[in-house]
């Protein structure tokens, strides 16, 4: 799979993710939220909770599950983004939780195959 192949993969599983979310009354606040520190895939709000969720999808599990790819450094850089987003927002304080949502595309024109892992990490 090329680079091209795999990033139309990645926009297609981000959009999957957000309707799957969304179907567990999941409200998604931001889609690939940026700032200088970095990007997240989703942040949402359930209940009074901000979720930030990390999205990993792949074609085949031939290089592992896809959410064993959120390395301690991708965590480490997720954390501070969410704490950049939580100050701009002026959400310091709120209750909040990391998520992945691993997606398996194991045949083109197949539904993903999600497991949703929250509270997958949390940083101390």
């Amino acid at each position: 799979m090329g680079k091209r192949d795999s990033d139309l993969l990645g926009l297609e599983g981000e959009r999957f993710a957000a309707e799957y979310l969304k179907k567990r009354r999941y409200r998604v606040l931001e889609r690939n939220y940026r700032c200088s520190l970095g990007e997240i895939d989703l942040i949402c709000r359930k209940d009074k909770r901000i979720v930030f969720v990390e999205v990993k999808t792949r074609a085949s599990g031939d290089f592992g599950k896809p959410e064993e790819a959120v390395t301690e450094a991708k965590k480490r850089k997720i954390f501070r983004v969410a704490e950049w987003y939580l100050a701009e927002k002026h959400l310091e304080g709120s209750e909040i939780s990391f998520d992945v949502l691993s997606l398996l595309l194991e045949n083109p024109g197949a539904e993903f195959r999600a497991e949703y892992f929250p509270d997958a990490f949390e940083l101390t």
